[in-house]
């Protein structure tokens, strides 16, 4: 019990030296706490977030492994791991880590600040994800592409040995076949194409693609983060419908949510935030 006391004053002790930018006074506060008492895992977390300021992204992974071996359901241990193995381009293991994170903080606290920074941070790494994705995706397109002009073209130069008369024919034939290629790999390339979001899943407010969609008695769908803003800093009403609306009134899109999700598995480019 005297030890606990300690650890606890140590950790207050480390919070104070964090936010005066003290971050090696903080890492020693919070490595004595550990020491006396090395199963509570926010002493982890927060050394972990005095080596994330230092970039010390390893001993951010240790920390946060530590962490998350004494509490799974620790929002920011997840959060912080999946930031050092980005940092290692380990980017799977990294989404897998920020895309738990991210549900566990909308099980804890939707409204919470982290949730929106945890969505920011997998939302630019889906998005490098797509980009290599993508780029292996176009070269491998591309080669096939002349490959099959290439073989094309071949087929034709053989044909330029029949009969006279035979030959327009095969020159029409060939221009067709050449023009069909091009329309399939045009087509086979069109999802990794930057486009326009459809309207429906979009935020009727930010205009921007649903990350946490909620439904009004009204039927219109808003991110949760923003109709939530707009209850608490202009009124209690829905924005569009101007109906009268209360915080507990709104309710998971998941249909939308669900479609958004599909969306983005299949057009990678959304995950790119302004």
């Amino acid at each position: 019990s005297a030890a606990a006391k300690q650890a606890e004053q140590l950790r207050k002790d480390g919070n104070i030296y964090f936010k005066k930018d003290r971050l090696g006074a903080a890492i020693d506060a919070y490595t004595e706490a550990i020491t006396l008492c090395p199963n509570v895992p926010v002493y982890w977390t927060n050394r972990a977030l005095c080596h994330r300021r230092r970039n010390d992204w390893l001993k951010v992974e240790e920390d946060c492994r530590r962490a998350i071996q004494l509490d799974y359901s620790s929002v920011k241990a997840h959060y912080m791991l999946g930031l050092a193995l980005l940092q290692k381009q380990e980017l799977d293991e990294g989404v897998k880590e920020l895309q738990k994170a991210l549900d566990l903080g909308r099980g804890a606290n939707p409204k919470g600040y982290m949730v929106d920074e945890i969505w920011q941070e997998l939302a630019k790494a889906k998005y490098m994800l797509w980009e290599h994705a993508s780029s292996k995706r176009s070269w491998e397109l591309q080669s096939l592409k002349e490959a099959c002009e290439t073989a094309l073209r071949e087929k034709h130069f053989l044909d330029d040995s029949q009969p006279e008369g035979f030959l327009d024919e095969a020159g029409i034939s060939h221009m067709k076949q050449l023009e069909v290629l091009r329309q399939v790999f045009r087509k086979a390339g069109e999802a990794d194409i930057p486009c326009e979001v459809p309207d429906y899943l979009c935020c009727k407010i930010t205009l921007d693609i649903f990350c946490d969609p909620v439904i009004t008695p009204s039927g219109v769908t808003y991110e949760r983060a923003v109709i939530l803003d707009h209850l608490q800093k202009v009124g209690k009403f829905d924005p569009i419908t101007r109906e009268p609306l209360d915080q507990s009134q709104l309710v998971p899109n998941l249909a939308i949510k669900e479609a958004v999700q599909a969306y983005l598995d299949k057009h990678g480019w959304a995950y790119k935030l302004d």
